[in-house]
This record gives C-alpha cells, structure tokens and sequence, in this order.
C-alpha cells in the first residue's frame, strides 16, 4: 500500500512540477534583469523558449545522447514524486543523484571537448554538494525518527528548531544545485559567463527543451527540501514553508547576480568544510539529544 502515495506524487509531480518551474524560471529572469538595471523578458519566457525547442527537428551527435536525458528527467520526476508522495528523503536524494549521472553520461557521449569539461566539472559539483546532502536527510531522521517526508507533519516544532545547522548548510550548496554563480562552473544560464554553455553545448532541439524541464522539477524539489524544515503538525506551517521556499528562492538569485564564478578547486573544499562543520556537527548533537 505505501507504493500508491509514490505513484500519486509521482504523476502529480510530473503535471505540476514542470508548471511550477517554469514560474519559478520566469521569475528568475525577471528578478536578474531588474537587478541588472533591465526590464527583463515576460514571466513565461521560458515556456516560450522550451516549446520552440521541442517544436524543432531533433539533430545529435550521438542518438543515445536523447535517450540518456530522458532517463535523466524521468529519474527526476521520480525522486521528486517519491519525496512529495512522503515517501523516503534519503531514496528520493539517492535516485536524484543517478539522474544527474544520465545527465553526465549524455554530455560525455557527444565527444566534444566543450562537453566533456562540462561533465566533468558537474561530476566534481555533484561530489561537492552531495554530502551535505546526505546530512540534511540523517539530520531529518534524527529529528523525527524516519526517513519518510511525511513524518514532518507529525513533528510539534519545525525541524529547523533543532536542525538549523543543517539547514544553514544546505542553504550554501542549495547554490551548487541550483548551478548559480558563484558555483556555477559546470554551465551558465547567464550568457556573460562563458562563449560555450559547458555541460549542454552539443545539446539542441527537443534534447535541449527536455533538459529544461529536467532543471524545472529539480527546482521544484530543492525548494521542497527547504520547505521541509518549516514544517509540522499545524496546518498553517504550510504558509510559513511557502514564504520561507519564495525568500530563499529570492536569496539564491540575488547571490547569483552579485558573485563572481569560483573555481571548482574552491567550490569542493568550501562545500566539503561546510558539510563537515553544519551537517556533521548538529549530526552529532541531534545523536546525543
């Protein structure tokens, strides 16, 4: 029986993740531009773009290029329907790294060297931002005795009384995730930073319209683990999860038109020292509580 709240989240997070994403992509460039003194493109800017893409003829240098990022979306759909149908933080993190890895697999197969840099600096962002990772969702256990997202409803207090720690940290490689500057080595979604856009440089078309939509529902699932932390028994931590995911969302744009690139060098060691500072270290107080 615990497998049809994962179906259900899952199909609802395949119609409504995409939707909310693609807002939320649209308010990004809104927000850039004003901040950069423009007045931007229409909030559903990026609906427009995506459809063009899939409207166009699908060319690639290598054809399985297509079908590794479909297995890339649909792995990420899948950890975000195991995540809002309550089940299993710790699985749905786990199947979310395995889409990044088709995503890895797709650049690699083109054979272009653009390409290839880009994978190889988005496996050295996934090995960055991935123990924090695993932190957040020990430290989520610890708090309420189960890996499953839904237990946060049965909590007195918000997770974040005790984890905020852990939350601080998430929040630094919520950037890395997020692939904004200042840790946004693998590829840009500002045209200033670079001539080629890394990872996805020899994607086009139909591909390139399916990576979006990849991005959106990541987006969307970054945000829910945020909301996690403000949530709890009451009905109305709902609202307050809301305000705080949309302050975050702001946070995150800021600091993206305000930092300059790192290298990758620094984007690890930083990632890593945070992860064993705030994760590690409210780990073990959340152990002996």
């Amino acid at each position: 029986m615990f497998l049809i709240p994962i179906i259900v989240g899952t199909i609802a997070f395949a119609v409504l993740a995409p939707i909310v994403g693609c807002l939320l992509a649209g308010l990004d460039r809104k927000l850039s531009a004003r901040m950069q003194g423009r007045v931007g493109p229409p909030i559903l800017q990026p609906y427009y773009d995506v459809r063009k893409l899939l409207e166009k003829d699908r060319a690639a240098v290598n054809s399985v290029e297509g079908t590794y990022i479909t297995c890339a979306l649909a792995f990420a759909v899948l950890a975000g329907g195991i995540f809002f149908g309550g089940g299993n933080l710790l699985l749905s993190v786990f199947v979310l790294t395995l889409s990044s890895l088709f995503f890895i697999l797709a650049a690699y197969c083109t054979r272009s060297p653009y390409s290839e840099v880009g994978a190889a600096r988005e496996a050295l962002q996934i090995m960055a931002e991935e123990p924090m990772s695993l932190f957040i969702a020990v430290a989520f256990f610890l708090v309420t005795g189960s890996f499953d997202s839904a237990a946060a409803f049965a909590l007195d207090a918000p997770a974040i009384s005790v984890a905020w720690l852990a939350f601080l940290g998430f929040l630094f490689v919520l950037t890395i995730k997020l692939r904004k500057s200042p840790f946004d080595i693998s590829m840009s979604h500002h045209a200033h930073q670079e001539i080629v856009r890394g990872v996805t440089t020899e994607m086009s078309g139909p591909t390139l319209g399916l990576v979006e939509v990849m991005h959106w529902c990541e987006n969307v699932l970054f945000m829910g683990w945020v909301a996690m932390f403000f949530i709890w028994s009451n009905p109305l931590s709902i609202v307050l999860a809301v305000v705080v995911v949309l302050a975050v969302y702001f946070l995150e744009i800021w600091i993206d038109n305000n930092f300059a690139r790192v290298k990758w060098q620094l984007m690890l060691k930083s990632a890593w020292a945070v992860a064993l500072v705030a994760g590690g270290l409210n780990v073990a107080v959340l152990a002996y509580l």
